[in-house]
């Protein structure tokens, strides 16, 4: 009886808080809709060609038109430690940072600076090639973390400001 009255309470109360979905509607959501006005700039290496697909997963590949750019720097860094007395290393660590800035096309003002980022560790093997094969897996996750955390952010920032700084 305690924990029905206590879970209607709790239900109560949530309720009156003023929380929303901030994706609620789907796609007539005024939020996925100042998402799909922001354009994606090219980045270089394997990290930038992973991050720039990611982001279009999730931003809606340039459905609409490009009101804003978002210019994304990477610092992908791959570092060892745990050395042996052989001196081999026996764990790595990468680290995907991000500095991203979303721009205003229409003006070339930055109305968003911000940097996300996550590691990752890593077990060095015997096989190279599992190393090899641990190391780019573990960018492609580390890619997949950094950009939920832009688009997060994006997302927070257009649905406080009514649309990607335009208030």
């Amino acid at each position: 009886m305690r924990s029905v009255l206590f879970l209607s309470l709790a239900a109560a109360l949530l309720s009156g808080c003023g929380l929303q979905p901030l994706y609620g509607g789907g796609s007539a959501n005024p939020t996925v809709a100042a998402l799909r006005t922001i354009a994606v700039d090219p980045m270089p290496n394997r990290s930038g060609w992973l991050m720039r697909n990611a982001l279009f997963d999730r931003l809606g590949n340039g459905e609409g038109a490009a009101s804003y750019r978002l210019h994304v720097e990477l610092d992908d860094n791959l570092s060892r430690f745990g050395i042996r007395s052989d001196r081999a290393a026996t764990r790595e660590r990468r680290t995907l940072r991000a500095r991203y800035q979303l721009i205003d096309s229409a003006t070339g003002t930055t109305v968003l600076d911000a940097t996300a980022g996550s590691d990752a560790g890593l077990d060095v093997v015997s096989s190279e090639y599992a190393t090899v094969a641990a190391e780019q897996t573990a960018l492609e996750n580390l890619t997949q973390v950094v950009a939920d955390q832009i688009v997060a952010r994006l997302s927070l920032f257009t649905a406080r400001t009514g649309g990607a700084g335009r208030r």
